[in-house]
C-alpha cells in the first residue's frame, strides 16, 4: 500500500487560550511540527460569545504559524463547546441484511449515523446533535454486546443503544462564523470529551472505571468510562478563571496579575505547605497605594475553596451517574488547574478516590515543540488522534522556493460524504489503516519550525512583579 502525506491542523478554541497545532502525517507516522499557545478572547465557558474578538485572535494565531512554516493554512479540526450539554438515550436498529451477512465497522457507523440522523429533537431550529457514543449492541438474540465483539459476527438485525449529545446550534454556527472570518473551513468539528479521553487515559483505566475530570478555564468536565465505554458526561460553568476571579477580587488587583500569581505559587492545602506558608509575596503597584502583601498560605486558601465547590459538583454527578463504586481506577485530572501544586492530594481526600494527573500520552513524535506534555495540551492531541485516519483531511498547502502554492491534487473522490463533519464519537483507534491510493507529490515546508526558547509570561512576570520569594517549589 502506498501511504499520501497530508498535513492536520488542530484548533482548541479555549476560554483563556487558543492552542493551535500542525501535525504532519506519513502513512502511520505523525509528526508535530508546530504546537503554541497564545491568549485568548471573546470566548466564555468554552463557547465563542463575541465572534470578531475571537477571529482577531485566531487570526494572529494562524498568521504566526504560516510565517513560521512557510504555508497556508486553508482548513482545521476544531473542538466543539464542552457547556451546556443535554444527554439522551436513544436506539436504533438496522434489519433485512441477510442471515449470513457479517457485521462490520462500517455498519456500526452506519447505525450510529442513523441514531443520530433520526432522533427528534424538540427544536432543531436551536438545538444540534454533537455526536453519539454507543452503548451496547443486540443481533436480534443477544444483548448488552460490546462494540469490539460484535464486528465479525452474522445477523439478519443489528441493534444498538447510544448516548447522544445535544448543544447548541448557535454555538456551532459561531464557530463556523469564526473560522470563515479567519479565511479557514472547519473540516471536522469534535465533542473533546471522548477524544481528550482517548489522548490521557489508558485503556486498563477505561475497563476498569475511571473518571476523567478536565479542568477548563471556562467550565470544567467529568467524563466516565466503564468497560471502555463512555456511560456518562457533564460540565458545569466553573473553572480555572474563576480561581483567578477569586484571587483578583480578594486581593484587589488586576486579572492579569492575578493569572499569573497562580501559575507561580498556586497550591492547594494551605496546612501543608510548611515553611512556605509564611512566606509573603510582594506585589509591586504603581498606584499611591503603595505595594501589596499576599502571603503563600492565603493564596492557598484561596485557590483551596474554589477548588473543593468545583470538585464538589463533580462528585455529585459521579454520584448520579450511577457508577461511583465502580471507578477501580479512581479520577484522573487534566488542563490547567491539574497543574496546581497538590491538588491530586486534596482531591484524593475529599474524595476518597486515587487520583492522579492526566498528561497526554507521547502517541506522536515532534521537532522540539515545547508544551506538548502538559495538561494544557490534551484537548489538542485528543484532536489530533481523531482526526490522524481520515483520508480527506488535508489542512494546508506549501510554498515553493517561489513562492507559488502548490496543492493537493483533486480527484472526484476527493468530494464524497466524508468531507461533511464526522461524529465525534466514533472509534478511534491507535494504528491507522493505510489507504489504497497514488502517493501524490508534495513538497513540505521549506524551512523547519524555529524551536520557541522564550520565556513563559508568567515567568516575566514573576521576576518583574514580585519579590521576597525563594525559589523552593510549593
Amino acid at each position: 500500500m502506498n501511504s499520501i502525506d497530508k498535513h492536520i491542523v488542530a484548533i482548541d478554541l479555549g476560554t483563556s487560550k487558543i492552542a493551535l497545532t500542525v501535525a504532519k502525517v506519513e502513512g502511520n507516522d505523525v509528526q508535530i511540527i508546530y504546537y503554541k499557545e497564545t491568549e485568548s478572547a471573546g470566548m466564555s465557558y468554552s463557547s465563542v460569545y463575541n465572534v470578531t474578538r475571537v477571529s482577531n485572535a485566531l487570526s494572529s494565531a494562524i498568521s504566526q504559524a504560516e510565517e513560521e512554516l512557510n504555508i497556508k493554512i486553508t482548513q482545521a479540526v476544531v473542538g466543539m463547546p464542552k457547556f451546556p450539554i443535554k444527554k439522551v438515550n436513544a436506539n436504533a436498529e438496522i434489519g433485512g441484511r441477510g442471515e449470513d451477512t457479517d457485521i462490520t465497522d462500517e455498519d456500526i457507523d452506519a447505525l450510529k449515523s442513523f441514531a443520530q440522523d433520526s432522533y427528534p429533537l424538540e427544536n432543531s431550529e436551536k438545538e444540534a446533535i454533537f455526536g453519539a457514543v454507543a452503548q451496547s449492541f443486540s443481533d436480534g438474540e443477544n444483548f448488552q454486546i460490546i462494540e469490539e465483539d460484535i464486528v465479525g459476527m452474522t445477523s439478519d438485525v443489528l441493534e444498538g443503544n447510544f448516548k447522544i449529545f445535544i448543544g447548541k446550534r448557535s454555538d456551532l454556527n459561531k464557530v463556523d462564523q469564526v473560522m470563515t472570518r479567519c479565511g479557514i473551513t472547519a473540516i471536522q468539528k469534535f465533542f473533546t470529551a471522548d477524544t481528550t479521553a482517548k489522548a490521557v487515559l489508558n485503556r486498563s483505566e477505561m475497563e476498569n472505571g475511571v473518571a476523567l475530570v478536565d479542568f477548563g478555564a471556562g467550565c470544567t468536565s467529568v467524563s466516565i468510562y466503564h468497560g471502555s465505554i463512555m456511560r456518562h458526561y457533564a460540565s458545569i460553568p466553573f473553572g480555572g478563571k474563576n480561581i483567578t476571579d477569586d484571587i483578583k477580587s480578594e486581593c484587589q488587583i488586576s486579572e492579569e496579575l492575578a493569572e499569573n500569581i497562580k501559575l507561580a505559587f498556586g497550591a492547594c492545602m494551605p496546612d501543608k505547605l510548611q515553611s512556605l506558608s509564611e512566606k509573603v509575596i510582594q506585589i509591586r503597584s504603581n498606584s499611591s497605594e503603595g505595594d501589596k502583601s499576599l502571603s503563600v498560605k492565603y493564596l492557598s486558601e484561596i485557590i483551596t475553596a474554589r477548588i473543593e465547590e468545583i470538585m464538589m459538583a463533580i462528585l455529585y454527578e459521579i454520584e448520579i451517574s450511577g457508577f461511583a463504586d465502580r471507578l477501580r481506577s479512581g479520577i484522573v485530572i487534566t488542563g490547567g488547574v491539574a497543574q496546581c501544586a497538590n491538588i491530586c492530594n486534596f482531591i484524593n481526600d475529599i474524595s476518597g478516590y486515587k487520583v492522579r494527573t492526566g498528561y497526554p500520552k507521547h502517541l506522536f513524535s515532534h521537532q522540539g515543540c515545547e508544551g506538548l506534555s502538559n495538561p494544557t495540551a490534551a484537548t489538542s492531541m485528543g484532536l489530533l488522534l481523531a482526526a490522524k485516519n481520515s483520508a480527506n483531511v488535508n489542512c494546508i498547502t506549501t510554498q515553493d522556493p517561489g513562492g507559488e502554492e502548490i496543492t493537493e491534487p483533486h480527484t472526484e473522490n476527493d468530494e464524497t460524504d466524508d468531507d461533511r463533519p464526522k461524529d465525534i464519537f466514533g472509534n478511534v483507534i491507535e494504528t491507522p489503516e493505510t489507504q489504497e491510493k497514488p502517493k501524490a507529490e508534495k513538497k513540505t515546508p521549506k524551512s523547519e519550525p524555529k524551536k520557541t526558547t522564550k520565556t513563559p509570561k508568567w515567568k516575566e512576570w514573576v521576576d518583574d512583579l514580585f519579590t521576597s520569594m525563594n525559589d523552593d517549589n510549593v
